[in-house]
């Protein structure tokens, strides 16, 4: 699994938002230049989170882009699920047309699906405000000392 740059650069605007004061909006250009991110190229990125309900956009002076909800209330998963459509690791367990047709033979089924869920799991753990306040780092320790 690879993420593309449009998951990347969501996760980077959805965290650049929320360093912003509750309810500020943020203008397109003022993002784009802040963020190294084409203004084009953003414009299709803030389209997706906009229409998914993720952030708010206002047009004309005054107006720009604010989130809807608390850093809290976002999972890494969320936005990555939704500007990649899927973080399957392998095609076998995806669905729709590239779902794989040996599934009911597939002696490796299991291990993809295993690693589907933990790649899922983990995505879903991490909220844009636990990238602000470095719990990344906190959760994957206590993730590691659990396992010991």
């Amino acid at each position: 699994m690879i993420v593309s740059t449009k998951g990347r650069y969501a996760l980077r605007v959805m965290v650049s938002l929320a360093q912003r004061p509750p309810g500020e909006y943020v203008p397109l250009k003022e993002i784009a230049e802040a963020e190294g991110i084409s203004q084009k190229y953003l414009e299709a990125i803030m389209a997706i989170l906009s229409k998914a309900g993720l952030v708010e956009a206002v047009h004309g002076k005054g107006g720009g882009y604010r989130l809807n909800r608390p850093p809290e209330g976002y999972t890494v998963g969320g936005i990555l699920k939704l500007t990649e459509g899927s973080l399957a690791p392998v095609s076998c367990t995806s669905e729709g047309p590239a779902a794989c047709s040996r599934t009911d033979c597939c002696a490796a089924l299991p291990m993809w699906e295993k690693l589907d869920r933990l790649i899922d799991d983990f995505f879903e753990s991490i909220t844009i405000q636990d990238l602000l306040t470095d719990g990344v780092r906190e959760k994957a320790g206590r993730d590691a000392k659990s396992r010991e």
